[in-house]
C-alpha cells in the first residue's frame, strides 16, 4: 500500500521580544520565502501570514518530515535571508526561541486560511500574546506564562 497522509499544522513564532518587524514593504517577501522553504521540503503551504511581530503558517506537512526540525529550518533560513535584506527588515531582532504547533482536521482549513489572511484586522482588537494563549488552551497544552516568549 502507498502512504496516504493528511498532516495539516498551523505553526505560530514571533520575534523575540515580540518587536514589530512586519510592514507592507518586507512582509510578502518573507511570506513568500517561507512558502518556498516548504515547498523544497515537500509540504503544501496553505498559507503563510501574520501580523507585526509574528508569523502564522498553514501547511501540510510531508510524513518524513519532523515539525520541531521544520519549524528550526525555516526560523534558519529566514534569518539568512533577512540578514541580506537588512534594509527592508531593518527592525528584526532575531526569533523567539520556541514556536507553537496545532493540529487540525483538515474540514479546518478554509476557516484557517480566512484567519491567517485577516491577522491585521484581528490584531487591532487581540494582541499576539492572547491570541497564542487562547490557541495553547483550545488546544488543551499546558504552559507557563513566563516562558511563553522566550
Amino acid at each position: 500500500m502507498s502512504t496516504y497522509t493528511q498532516f495539516l499544522y498551523q505553526f505560530v513564532f514571533s520575534s523575540k521580544g515580540r518587536k514589530p518587524f512586519l510592514s507592507d514593504k518586507n512582509q510578502d517577501i518573507l511570506f513568500a520565502y517561507i512558502a518556498g522553504i516548504l515547498k523544497n521540503k515537500s509540504c503544501h503551504s496553505y498559507i503563510v501570514g501574520g501580523a507585526y511581530n509574528h508569523i502564522h503558517i498553514i501547511t501540510h506537512v510531508h510524513p518524513a518530515i519532523c515539525p520541531s526540525y521544520l519549524i528550526k529550518d525555516i526560523k534558519e533560513a529566514t534569518h539568512v535571508m533577512i540578514g541580506r535584506e537588512r534594509s527592508l527588515f531593518h527592525n528584526f531582532p532575531g526569533w523567539q526561541v520556541g514556536y507553537g504547533g496545532f493540529t487540525y482536521h483538515i474540514s479546518s482549513k478554509n476557516a484557517l486560511i480566512n484567519y491567517v489572511k485577516n491577522q491585521e484586522e484581528h490584531h487591532k482588537i487581540v494582541s499576539y500574546k492572547e491570541e497564542l494563549i487562547r490557541m495553547l488552551e483550545e488546544n488543551d497544552i499546558g504552559f507557563r506564562e513566563e516562558y511563553l516568549f522566550t
